[in-house]
């Protein structure tokens, strides 16, 4: 039996087996960096270990200093989480040689499924259907074609190439990225499939002999080629789905499978099923299946690792239909560039569960308040899932709840999930992992721009009411009221990328909006110099302000707005989307002036290549260096056509969330 359990792993994850293990009346211990000292999922445990290291992420992968927690706190079983350490056949090997229980599969049934040209060969020989795959490129001989990872997934390694001309560069980043993120940078070659559905199935074994299949999960909407949207049960032809379950428990089989795992197949349009890989551990969609099944993975998870049988044989009929999201720190329209800084508002309305297998609407989250998005891990901050009768139904749930999330403080992908879980595509099953390729219009943000005015209008009125709730005399009085109406309020916020939109106001003696208007890059008219009111704008009254909260009437519409302000960070929710601006101060400080054409770090990384050189003429578009950054490459583009005149970071180079990268002189002429 075990009695205390220590998760080798952070954030979500680690919470998310306390959840289980809490209502087991297990133990539990976490281990953390000490980046993460006072992160959620430490203070969650009945107890917590430091683990030693260089960087934040390394701490986790010491083998030696996780043993050596457990032996400290006296846990005697240990978790690996599904990341990190869990398909690491090494570490399964060690904790049980080191007398603990451990909650996964056999370190040999890890190190078969780890090894995926391995795997593919066994399987093959089980009967289990494969792509075509190489391991020398210089054997290509039809495109396109998938490069891989071996040693790892998520997506990290991947690499689609269309022609001969540009394997060689593809299989050279996707080494460089697999070794960074697994440490192995091996890779293989296997056609892609044009339009193919991503589907994988749950697979559960016991120390019994048993092997059973849980259902099938779709998970086609995807990101560099990382899921991002997962769904229970995959909408499939029955004898498609029978085919997968015998194919998964078939795969199961093969190497004595006992425990968590999961089989992935790609669906050809044509209706042919594919091996991908199978990975040795809880995947990340795992709440999908168990809002679906009614079963707790996790629970079965401890059971299986005690030697218990499986309380199921076969495979469970489907209730209901879940969808899940992986709500992520990072900016879509900066080709899902991860973001970092403080996480200063995290709010979903309607959550009834988190971390549990109840239904409804579930929160699955290593992140609060205040916490820290740093670049030291992955930028996933919280599963959400909506389970409902039908899939239209907890769609539409998911969406909702998303929508009028506060999400405040870094660029989340929100509004694209939003936008997918709406669309007429994905509320018809059209699916496959091109769907965000040939959907360039999920990448719009939910507040059209031509609202922007008027949530800044909010943002304004909230200010002042702020400052009139302040001001130690004449508070009554209506902000920046005068006998004589002269000169409009004037507040400025920079938007985006740094555009400037001006808000100008006047508030009467009864503190009704007598006035308004704007300047700035979204007027259709330019605003005449010392003009306060633009005739383009909507008729706006002021039903009440105060400093979180504004509500309008606009063009005989009410609409009510949330306002949160952290220092000159104003976030603005309204009922068409949300809106995160930064208020100018009235007089700024002169500060340095950057040369132009700099290109600016847009987070913490190393330089790990530098493609050009000083002099070199380059044209828009062209790689100028690589940023790795959360375990990713990041390609640093020339924005105009030009002369490279400065290189400051050479490679290896570290860099902060700011600094000069290069500069591009687009005046330069090289004559």
């Amino acid at each position: 039996m075990i009695n205390k359990l220590l998760v080798a792993n952070r954030g979500e994850i680690a919470r998310r087996v306390f959840a289980t293990c809490r209502a087991l009346g297990v133990a539990t211990v976490a281990v953390h960096s000490d980046a993460d000292a006072d992160a959620p999922f430490v203070a969650d445990a009945d107890q917590a270990v430091r683990l030693p290291g260089n960087t934040p992420a390394e701490t986790y992968l010491r083998i030696d200093a996780i043993l050596d927690a457990a032996r400290r706190s006296g846990a005697d079983a240990v978790h690996p989480g599904y990341g990190f350490l869990a398909e690491n056949a090494e570490f399964a090997a060690a904790v049980t040689d080191a007398g603990l229980t451990w909650v996964g599969p056999s370190a040999k049934a890890i190190a078969a499924m780890g090894d995926k040209m391995a795997a593919k060969a066994l399987l093959a020989d089980a009967g289990v259907p494969m792509l075509p795959t190489w391991t020398d490129p210089a054997e290509v001989t039809a495109f396109p074609v998938l490069v891989k990872a071996a040693a790892g997934g998520g997506g990290r390694g991947m690499r689609i190439v269309r022609d001969a001309a540009g394997l060689a560069e593809a299989v050279a980043g996707a080494r460089r990225e697999a070794a960074a993120a697994f440490g192995d940078g091996t890779v293989f070659i296997e056609r892609y499939v044009e339009r193919g559905r991503h589907v994988e199935v749950q697979i559960f074994g016991d120390t019994h002999g048993t092997v059973v299949a849980l259902g099938v999960r779709d998970c086609s909407i995807q990101r560099r080629h990382q899921k991002i949207v997962e769904e229970a049960p995959g909408v499939l032809p029955d004898d498609v789905r029978a085919e997968l379950h015998e194919a998964a428990v078939a795969a199961g089989r093969a190497v004595d499978y006992v425990g968590a795992g999961t089989v992935e197949f790609l669906l050809a349009p044509d209706g042919q099923v594919h091996f991908l890989e199978m990975n040795t551990r809880l995947q990340v969609e795992h709440p999908v299946t168990e809002l679906t099944t009614g079963l707790d993975l996790v629970r079965l998870q401890l059971l299986v690792a005690e030697g218990e049988p499986l309380p199921v044989t076969t495979t469970p009929p489907a209730d209901g239909h879940a969808i899940e999201v992986r709500l992520c720190a990072e900016d879509p329209a900066q080709g899902f560039r991860p973001a970092t800084g403080t996480l200063h508002r995290f709010a979903i309305p309607g959550v009834t569960a988190e971390f549990g297998p109840a239904r409804g609407l579930r929160l699955d989250s290593g992140v609060v308040d205040g916490s820290t998005v740093s670049v030291h891990y992955d930028s996933m901050l919280a599963k959400l899932v909506a389970w409902a009768p039908t899939r239209t139904e907890a769609a539409r749930a998911l969406a909702g709840a998303l929508a009028r999330a506060e999400l405040h403080g870094v660029a989340t992908n929100r509004d694209l999930l939003v936008r997918v879980l709406r669309s007429a595509e994905f509320t018809a099953v059209d699916l496959d992992t091109g769907f965000l390729d040939r959907h360039p219009e999920v990448f719009a943000p939910l507040l059209p721009a031509e609202q922007l005015p008027v949530a800044a209008l909010a943002a304004a009125l909230s200010g002042a009411a702020e400052r009139r709730a302040a001001a130690p005399v004449l508070a009554g009085l209506p902000s920046g009221w005068r006998n004589v109406p002269s000169f409009p309020q004037v507040t400025r916020f920079t938007v985006g990328d740094g555009e400037e939109i001006e808000v100008h106001y006047r508030l009467d003696r009864t503190g009704a909006l007598a006035e308004w208007g704007r300047k700035g890059p979204l007027l259709t008219d330019p605003v005449e110099e010392g003009s306060s009111v633009n005739t383009e704008l909507p008729v706006v009254e002021l039903v009440t302000a105060t400093p979180g909260r504004v509500v309008l009437d606009v063009d005989g519409v009410r609409r009510a707005f949330r306002v949160h302000r952290v220092g000159s960070s104003v976030f603005v929710d309204g009922p068409d989307g949300a809106a995160s601006l930064t208020e100018l101060p009235r007089l700024p400080l002169p500060t340095a002036e950057l040369a132009a054409g700099s290109l600016l770090a847009p987070l913490p990384g190393a330089v790990t290549r530098v493609h050009v050189e000083v002099g070199q003429r380059v044209a828009a578009g062209d790689l100028l260096l690589t940023l790795e950054a959360m375990k990713l490459e990041h390609p640093v583009l020339a924005p105009a056509d030009g002369v490279v005149t400065e290189l400051p970071v050479p490679a290896g180079g570290q860099v902060e969330t700011g600094a000069v990268l290069a500069v591009v002189d687009p005046e330069e002429d090289p004559q």
